[in-house]
């Protein structure tokens, strides 16, 4: 009698225990290529050249409510804008941003890495101007039978502007802020 009480409590105690596991919010993430404009109270360079940086110095500060980084746009590299408000997010190329407590979570899938550089085994490169550089950087690879890999490093990363790495070789993947890479073939 004793046991089959201890194994119903600890049926009640397990069961509680996934109730509370479902019921859990998922985590916040900060988003790529979105723009939270207003409420800055603080703008500080990033010279990693890294978003998670940026999320970093806002989770560090107990005024800090919202951050946007920059990604490089001229010779002073990139920006960590802190924020005291959340506002509303914005599409924009320009950046990433979030909330207070949300992690870094960069867009996976469509065949690229981001963050990522596949450094070395380079047959040719180009600058890219305009927006869309890693598309056409993994088009471009595409449409060539001697690329089985390519990098795009956004401006300011490798150079004043965008530049897209063909490569005859696959070489290791490497996290690396600012950087999209794909392997064709």
């Amino acid at each position: 009698m004793v046991r089959a009480a201890v194994i119903r409590m600890l049926f009640a105690v397990l069961t509680s225990a996934m109730i509370v596991l479902v019921q859990a919010p998922l985590p916040a993430y900060a988003q790529a290529n979105f723009d939270r404009i207003g409420g800055d109270y603080l703008r500080a360079p990033v010279r990693s050249g890294d978003p998670a940086d940026c999320a970093m110095v806002c989770e560090r500060d107990r005024r800090c409510r919202a951050w946007t980084f920059s990604y490089p746009a001229g010779p002073d590299g990139a920006f960590c804008w802190l924020k005291n408000t959340v506002p509303q997010r914005t599409h924009s190329d320009c950046c990433v941003s979030g909330v207070r407590g949300a992690g870094v979570l960069e867009p996976r899938g469509r065949g690229m890495e981001t963050s990522t550089d596949r450094s070395g085994g380079d047959y040719r490169s180009f600058e890219i101007k305009g927006g869309g550089g890693e598309e056409r950087c993994k088009t471009t690879c595409d449409n060539e039978n001697k690329c089985r890999a390519w990098t795009y490093a956004r401006p300011g990363y490798a150079g004043r502007d965008a530049r897209c790495f063909l490569k005859k070789d696959i070489k290791p993947p490497r996290r690396r802020p600012g950087f999209i890479s794909g392997v064709v073939r």
